[in-house]
C-alpha cells in the first residue's frame, strides 16, 4: 500500500463516478458471429442486424411490432389474467420469483404481446412470442392470449401474423402448458374457417412443442436467416439415432431446401415480403403505402442485405 492506492486512486474514482453514472450502459455491442462491435443506435437502425455479416440478432417484441406496422403505430391487445403459479411450482426458485425476474427485465407481463395496425394500409392482427421472456416458453398466459388475439381477428377480419421465437413448453406449468398447444390449434382452425390468412414467421430459436404445434400450422412459413427450428436438440437425435447430422441440420435454410419452410427472408426485406403475401391471399390490391418503416435506415439496411447472413 502507497500513496497511489490511498489516496489518487480513491480521488479518482469519486471524481469520475458521477460522470460514469450519466453514461448510458451497453453502448456498443459485439457481433456474436464475426465480433464486430456495433454502436447501439445503428444497431437499432439496423434492426439488430449486422451490417458487417448480416447476423440475425435477437429483437424485442416493440421493435418488432413496431418495424412491422405502417409508421411504427399499432394498438396492443390487454394480457389476459390467468393463474401465476398454479402448481405452486419450485425448483432452486419459486415459480412466482421467476415470473417478476422476467417481467423486470422485459416490461412485459408475459411472453407474448398481440397487436394490431394496419400493414399497408390493410388491417391485420400481429403476435410476437419473443425469446427474452423466460425463453419465449409457452404457458397459460401465453397460450391464453394468443387464443384471444386470434377470435378477435376473426371478428374483425384481420389476416394474423405470428413472430414466434421460443424453446417449447414451460415446465413450471406442467400438464397445463402443454394443453395450451391444442387450444392455440383450434384458434388456427378458426382463422382457417374464416378464410383468414395466418403467417407464421420463425425466428432464432423456435423449438419443443411449440415448433411441433401452432408454429408450422401456418398457411406460408418464412424464416429468418440462421434461425434454428425444430423439436429436439442436434446432440439429442444424433444420440438417439447414432448417426452424424449433416451440416446446418435445423438452420432455416436446410429446413427450406427440404420443403418444411416456404421461404427465407432478411430482416431488412420482411415487411414488404408479409405485406406481399398477405395482399395475395386476401385477394386485394395492395395500395400505396401510406408510411414508411418507423425504424430501418436505409443506408444501414442495403449494407446489411449485400452482404448474406452466415451462420
Amino acid at each position: 500500500m502507497n500513496w497511489i492506492t490511498n489516496f489518487v486512486r480513491p480521488r479518482f474514482k469519486s471524481l469520475m463516478a458521477g460522470r460514469l453514472s450519466d453514461s448510458p450502459e451497453n453502448l456498443w455491442r459485439k457481433c456474436p458471429a464475426c465480433g464486430e462491435m456495433i454502436f447501439h443506435r445503428d444497431l437499432d437502425a439496423a434492426l439488430y442486424v449486422c451490417p458487417r455479416c448480416g447476423h440475425h440478432m435477437r429483437i424485442g417484441a416493440a421493435d418488432r411490432l413496431r418495424s412491422f406496422f405502417d409508421g411504427g403505430v399499432y394498438e396492443t391487445l390487454p394480457a389476459p389474467d390467468v393463474a401465476s403459479d398454479p402448481l405452486r411450482f419450485r425448483d432452486s426458485k419459486r415459480y412466482t420469483e421467476r415470473l417478476k425476474e422476467a417481467r423486470a427485465k422485459t416490461g412485459l407481463s408475459e411472453a407474448l404481446v398481440a397487436a394490431r395496425g394496419t400493414l399497408d394500409g390493410l388491417a391485420v392482427m400481429a403476435a410476437v412470442q419473443p425469446f427474452d421472456f423466460m425463453g419465449g416458453s409457452l404457458g397459460m398466459g401465453v397460450g391464453e392470449a394468443l387464443v384471444r388475439a386470434m377470435m378477435s381477428a376473426v371478428d374483425e377480419k384481420r389476416p394474423f401474423v405470428l413472430f414466434v421465437s421460443a424453446g417449447g413448453a414451460r415446465m413450471q406449468e406442467g400438464l397445463l402448458s402443454l394443453m395450451q398447444m391444442p387450444r392455440v390449434t383450434i384458434g388456427v382452425d378458426l382463422l382457417k374457417e374464416a378464410g383468414l390468412p395466418y403467417i407464421v414467421v420463425l425466428t432464432d430459436p423456435t423449438t419443443g412443442g411449440v415448433s411441433a404445434s401452432y408454429a408450422m400450422l401456418g398457411d406460408v412459413h418464412v424464416a429468418e436467416p440462421g434461425a434454428l427450428i425444430g423439436f429436439a436438440g442436434q446432440r439429442v437425435i444424433e444420440q438417439t439415432i447414432r448417426e452424424r447430422l449433416p451440416e446446418g441440420f435445423q438452420r432455416a435454410e436446410y429446413l427450406r431446401d427440404h420443403g418444411m419452410v416456404d421461404m427465407v427472408v432478411h430482416r431488412h426485406d420482411l415487411r414488404a415480403t408479409l405485406s406481399r403475401v398477405i395482399h395475395i391471399l386476401t385477394k386485394k390490391p395492395k395500395p400505396r403505402p401510406l408510411h414508411t418503416p418507423a425504424t430501418i435506415s436505409t443506408e444501414v439496411s442495403r449494407a446489411a442485405v449485400a452482404t448474406p447472413a452466415t451462420r
